[in-house]
């Protein structure tokens, strides 16, 4: 019974894959995990925007024109910035 007491406590606190180092393992992976998730959420988005932007000339030029301001040479584009107060 000594024995085994021993060995548990050996287990459970001084081996190189104790309690504490399992536990913090398992919560890296839980966020590896998550990130991952998250990544492929992202890359899906991202790919179905490609997809769309290659599809269908208008949806291109609005991309355009919000995110790189670009214009028609006979267009003129006024940047409206809100202060924070």
């Amino acid at each position: 019974m000594l024995t085994v007491i021993g060995l548990s406590v050996w287990v459970i606190f001084f081996d190189k894959n104790d309690l504490k180092t399992q536990i913090e393992l398992r919560k890296e992976v839980r966020q590896l995990e998550e990130e991952r998730n998250y990544y492929a959420h992202e890359i899906a988005d991202i790919t179905a925007d490609i997809r769309d932007l290659s599809s269908n000339p208008k949806t291109l030029e609005k991309f355009a024109r919000e995110k790189y301001y670009m214009k028609r040479d006979n267009e003129e584009i006024f940047v409206i910035v809100e202060e924070n107060q």
